[in-house]
């Protein structure tokens, strides 16, 4: 495996995203806090409990899940559509890598942005609620597991789209609608039935039900249902992939 190339693509990447923290780490940040000011102090004093939980706790996972998946997307779509933007990609088949370890780097670049944001969001959550982890080791888990497979699917839009527009439409018109539709402000019980049987061919209903079990102990959906249904999606972010680069779609254009 060449190690020194996706280093160098997972770097370059950092490098990248460092040069624009104000943007991509302290305006996701502050839009969650304000989502805690609004909907955790405002709306959370008029709704008492959740599951059990004080409805200001009980939205602590589903914020940074709402966080994080868009980043997740924006920031892996953003490096994967970059260098076709400005011709480099060229460069960058021809260099004596995989597409494995190309993904890799891109991927595992976007990842970690959005682990980080995850990890500042949750310290500044401490300042406006309290809130309890029952499983630290699999929040750890799920959290890094989650932000890989929606970096795969980030990588896919980038890949996908030929200009600035069509790399912004599939992160605010389908994957927006469906993270505030997946049970990050309520919990899909709250529905009735007829749209709780919906909302289950949501898939984020899945990560953001297996993220607050690892909080409360509590959990809208069956666990072994939620891993099937991530590991389902994180294959067919793969297979995708792994089409585009063996038949070279939208990347020798």
């Amino acid at each position: 495996m060449n190690l020194y190339g996706i280093w160098a693509i997972y770097r370059h990447e950092m490098a990248r995203w460092l040069r624009t923290l104000m943007q991509s780490l302290i305006a996701p940040v502050v839009t969650t806090a304000l989502y805690f000011v609004v909907f955790g102090q405002a709306i959370g004093d008029r709704i008492a409990q959740v599951d059990g939980v004080d409805y200001a706790s009980f939205l602590v996972p589903g914020l940074v899940m709402l966080t994080i998946l868009t980043q997740a997307v924006t920031n892996a779509a953003f490096g994967a559509f970059f260098p076709k933007f400005i011709g480099s990609i060229y460069e960058l088949l021809s260099a004596p890598m995989s597409s494995f370890e190309i993904v890799v780097g891109f991927v595992g670049a976007a990842a970690t942005k959005s682990v980080i944001i995850a990890t500042v969001i949750l310290i500044t959550a401490t300042f406006f609620v309290d809130y309890e982890l029952q499983h630290p080791v699999w929040m750890a888990v799920i959290l890094v597991v989650t932000c890989l497979v929606f970096s795969l699917l980030g990588f896919i839009i980038g890949i996908w789209a030929k200009d600035f527009d069509q790399l912004q439409m599939v992160p605010l018109l389908i994957i927006t609608p469906l993270i505030f539709l997946g049970g990050s402000f309520y919990s899909i019980t709250m529905l009735p039935p007829i749209w709780q049987t919906v909302t289950l061919f949501n898939p984020v209903v899945y990560l953001i039900s297996m993220y607050r079990w690892s909080f409360f102990g509590e959990a809208d959906v069956n666990l072994w249902a939620c891993a099937a249904v991530i590991a389902a999606f994180a294959a067919a972010c793969l297979a995708i992939i792994s089409w585009m680069f063996r038949t070279g779609y939208r990347l020798r254009e």
